[in-house]
């Protein structure tokens, strides 16, 4: 099976040592990556902020820093993001194996001409907007897919016509293969509607969310009811790469039991990680009790099991021929308690997490399916987030010399 890497996104590194802006930029700069667990981490993300690599950057610009490693001179495959849509690069990554208690170094450079040696990676991460299936928005890495519903969708709905839904949840594609399905799958769906349905070897979506909260969608829990969105109203595309997509998702107000509500969700996807990170931005004038963020039930036939002192959940399920399992992992600090919610009503059983109520909050929520070959149990299943949730306690040191 391989080993699935960790993305770690808040707090990632501790960069320390900086360069100075406007001096002349060093042939190159030694960077020394640390691991204080005892546990191997696997292709893990490495995120530098450009405030650090001016100097270099000075030289070619941005998009020709080189990331090596230090010992064998390997150049490795790197990627800038422009988090906040200005036109500038804010961010450096790249991923590495980092051994239990051991560390790596890595000599950053600038060439005039880096992508002819920068590798090209042979996976990749990938989101779009998907109008030709009414509107949702859908992403991807070389393990997992997920997909989530837009306004034309809701319209139909209300309408009471056909391919409408109503839901701010999550939704889980299944996929046993590497390369993208995304733009495959959506382009057979238009020419046979519903292919991403019946699986032909590649996986497909037999996960259903209707009016649940899906994989890791949210709302406020208030007097014995789950108040949430609806469908997202706009979006914009911030990165897709060899390393990371990142997107942002926009609501319309909604009443959270006499509370007006707005929201915005900025999701992002590392290669290698069964789990989407998402940073949820809520306001509201008036005091919120708490963001809940729910896994579906479904028929009630899975296990559920969490470690809230570790900040993990998870619910197994069987799925057709085979099972699956979603989960959520959080900071502890964040949490105010977790239910077991269970009712009659279609959609609504439910794992509740129950987190303080913040201006951001931040989770990660994604699933193992069987029958790719990544989780052959519940047990390998748990394990996966209980390590995700220790790597995420102690994030990589990063320090400049």
């Amino acid at each position: 099976m391989k080993k699935s890497s960790l993305v770690l996104y808040s707090a990632l590194a501790a960069v320390s040592g900086g360069l100075l802006a406007g001096a002349p930029a060093p042939k190159t700069q030694v960077l020394t990556v640390t691991n204080r667990l005892n546990l191997a981490r696997k292709a893990e993300t490495v995120s530098l902020p450009m405030s650090q690599l001016r100097a270099l950057a000075e030289s070619f610009g941005p998009e020709n820093i080189l990331v090596k490693d230090a010992a064998s001179g390997q150049v490795l495959v790197s990627q800038l993001l422009d988090n906040d849509a200005d036109g500038r690069a804010d961010e450096l990554i790249f991923q590495t194996d980092v051994p239990a208690r051991g560390e790596r170094k890595f000599a950053l450079s600038s060439a005039k001409n880096a992508a002819a040696e920068r590798p090209q990676s042979p996976f990749t991460t990938f989101s779009r907007f998907v109008p030709e299936r009414t509107d949702d928005y859908a992403w991807e890495n070389e393990r997992v897919a997920f997909r989530t519903y837009g306004p034309v969708a809701q319209q139909l709905f209300e309408a009471g016509k056909k391919d409408g839904t109503l839901s701010s949840g999550m939704d889980c594609w299944l996929k046993r293969v590497s390369f993208p399905v995304i733009d495959k799958w959506y382009a057979g769906h238009v020419v046979r509607p519903g292919f991403y349905h019946k699986d032909i070897g590649e996986g497909y979506d037999p996960y259903h969310v209707g009016v649940s909260r899906g994989c890791g969608g949210i709302g406020v829990w208030d007097n014995d009811q789950l108040y949430v969105s609806k469908n997202f109203t706009s979006y914009k595309t911030l990165a897709t790469g060899p390393i990371r997509t990142v997107f942002e998702l926009t609501y319309a107000p909604w009443d959270a039991n006499g509370r007006t509500v707005t929201e915005k969700k900025r999701i992002s996807l590392d290669l290698g990680s069964n789990l989407t990170r998402y940073e949820e931005q809520l306001s509201s004038a008036q005091p919120l009790p708490n963001c809940t963020i729910g896994l579906t039930l479904h028929n009630q036939k899975g296990t559920v099991k969490a470690d809230s002192t570790a900040g993990w959940f998870r619910y197994w399920e069987p799925v057709d021929d085979s099972e699956m399992g979603t989960g959520v992992v959080i900071t502890p600090a964040a949490l105010l308690r977790f239910a077991d919610y269970r009712t009659e009503k279609k959609d609504l059983s439910q794992l509740h997490i129950r987190v303080k109520p913040a201006n951001k909050v931040v989770y990660y929520a994604g699933f193992g399916w069987k029958k790719s070959g990544q989780y052959a149990s519940a047990a390998e299943w748990d394990a996966y987030l209980a390590d995700f949730a220790r790597r995420l306690a102690s994030p990589l040191q990063v320090k400049f010399k």
